[in-house]
């Protein structure tokens, strides 16, 4: 399947978004980019507000091009430590502190185990995927990103 094959409609995935990720009403997290080249998939998922460091952030592939992103949002509501001085929040946007998961669908089958994860420090999470030659060869993977 060459990067030509895949209609534009696969590359508009459903997302599904749960917990914190569903309930923001600031900026968006859980948005998706997908890129086909002829032997991978790059995805890109919005996550701001989320630091890599300190919420348990994951991401699972499975075979057939499931994606599933899960994580724990750290900060958001309360109160505001700055430099020298503390604030109460009485406007908040961002996403409340909680558990998130984000899932979508790739355009067709990979190897789980040949994947590339990225987290940007500007909140984006990347990943290079390699498409399945044998769909029935490759086993489901699970890493943390770098």
């Amino acid at each position: 399947m060459g990067a030509d094959d895949i209609s534009e409609s696969k590359l508009k995935p459903s997302v599904v978004l749960t917990g914190s990720a569903k309930e923001s009403c600031g900026p968006c997290i859980g948005l998706v980019d997908i890129g086909v080249s002829q032997s991978a998939f790059l995805f890109r998922v919005s996550l701001p507000s989320i630091r890599s460091d300190q919420s348990q952030l994951k991401c699972e592939i499975q075979r057939d091009g499931k994606v599933c992103i899960q994580g724990v949002i750290t900060q958001g509501t309360g109160m505001l430590e700055g430099i020298s001085s503390k604030c109460e929040m009485k406007v908040e946007k961002f996403c409340r502190p909680g558990p998130f998961t984000i899932s979508f669908n790739l355009p067709g089958p990979v190897d789980p185990r040949l994947f590339s994860p990225k987290f940007r420090p500007d909140g984006i999470l990347e990943v290079v995927v390699m498409k399945s030659m044998n769909p029935g060869d490759s086993v489901d993977a699970r890493a943390p990103p770098s």
